[in-house]
């Protein structure tokens, strides 16, 4: 079973748990840099393990050193607790 939305009050504390995302009310979303182009390639890996795990998959910007993530879900047309819990693997992952 998929998970519901988040209500504003719920978002606005979860948010607390990753605060370097902004969001739009419908998708979180956060730039990391690395300094090499590799660095980033083995970040984008370890997302889509991580994602495929939870079968919650993000959206990723590649440009040169940069990466742009992107999270909703999709099917709920929302965030719900996946994309929270994403985010926060991701920012493990992009240290």
């Amino acid at each position: 079973m998929r998970p519901q939305l988040l209500s504003d009050s719920e978002l606005r504390d979860q948010l607390q748990r990753v605060p370097l995302w902004e969001t739009d009310g419908t998708s979180i979303s956060n730039t990391f840099t690395a300094k090499t182009f590799p660095t980033v390639i083995d970040w984008v890996v370890a997302i889509a393990a991580a994602a495929e795990a939870i079968d919650h998959h993000p959206d990723i910007d590649i440009r040169w050193t940069t990466l742009h993530i992107s999270v909703t879900t999709h099917d709920r047309g929302g965030l719900t607790q996946l994309d929270i819990d994403l985010a926060n693997a991701i920012n493990n992952i992009c240290k």
